[in-house]
């Protein structure tokens, strides 16, 4: 298993909080997953997708001597701070820097820590222990460290961890079962991930009638402005639908197969659950046009 790519166990997507004996629940970071392999002062990053990243992050140097085992491989989100939480695009510009005099200033200004959450392999195989159990092995063998943590952990209360992180304003919770083994590249419904909605205002760039209504969505960033972000084709009231459709009439401007695009002057908000690392928008939610809003002020937040 050591230093041989392994694809994690991937998490399900719950609906809302609870509270269960059964089940722990554990902050979800903001960042990228990460499969940590050592033996002895060899230490290792592979990323989710199999690539080869310890060179990226020096941090892992320090990281070494935080794992008391002589072998193991850990199940952790790499992550970086501000403001005390978790940003995912701070993580995602470290992942990209390859020339080392860039990597060496990003340690200062982007330092990195990886939160450990499973134990998976240290003298044994330990995917088929029961959760708990790769946990009692995980706290004996992590010192925490600057450089590697291990994460919060709440016993059965996942609806006050929830609350918590909504006001830290960190992503949402994961709820998993005690019992639960670990199956290397599957998707589990012993693992959950239940998130917070987030809010944003975006310039409608366009939109669809088939097969459903939807509108195509905008934002401005630093380098490129009215970029196409996603879609939201839910929470409209018919009448909602109706007033876009007679003023886009005036609006139109080149059609494709899937959208009719129009001039970019009107703005709405939205609710959405994630982004990716492409900078789109999944899980919308339409909550309401905004007439008064100038599409100017409609950017994207690096927070």
């Amino acid at each position: 298993m050591l230093f041989t790519a392994l694809k994690p166990m991937i998490v399900g997507m719950g609906k809302e909080a609870f509270d269960d004996e059964d089940w722990v629940f554990e902050p979800k970071y903001d960042g990228w997953r990460i499969l940590l392999h050592k033996q002895g002062e060899r230490l290792e990053a592979y990323t989710r997708y199999g690539s080869v990243v310890t060179d990226k992050f020096p941090e892992l140097r320090e990281a070494v001597s935080s794992i008391r085992a002589q072998e193991a491989i850990l199940d952790c989100e790499g992550i970086c701070l501000r403001g005390g939480r978790p940003v995912f695009d701070d993580f995602a510009f470290r992942g990209r820097l390859s020339h080392s005099a860039s990597i060496a200033r990003a340690v200062k200004t982007h330092p990195a820590t990886f939160v450990v959450f499973d134990a998976l392999y240290t003298d044994r195989d330990l995917a088929h222990e029961p959760l708990t159990e790769r946990k009692k092995r995980l706290d004996a063998i992590v010192a925490d460290s600057a450089a590697l943590t291990k994460t919060m952990v709440v016993d059965g209360q996942g609806k006050a961890l929830f609350a918590l992180t909504g006001q830290t304003g960190m992503e949402g919770i994961v709820a998993k079962r005690k019992r639960s083994l670990y199956r290397f590249g599957t998707v589990t419904a012993d693992w959950l991930k239940i998130k917070h909605f987030k809010t944003i205002d975006a310039i409608v760039l366009g939109y669809r009638t088939e097969p459903h209504f939807a509108l195509a969505l905008g934002l401005h960033f630093r380098t490129v402005r009215y970029k196409p972000v996603g879609t939201v084709e839910f929470g409209f009231k018919p009448e909602e639908k109706q007033a876009f459709l007679t003023l886009a009439q005036r609006l139109h401007r080149e059609r494709d197969k899937k959208t009719q695009w129009i001039e970019p002057r009107l703005c709405c908000r939205i609710d959405y659950l994630e982004r990716t690392d492409t900078h789109q928008l999944r899980t919308t939610v339409f909550r309401g046009f905004l007439p008064d809003k100038n599409p100017d002020d409609c950017n994207w937040s690096y927070d």
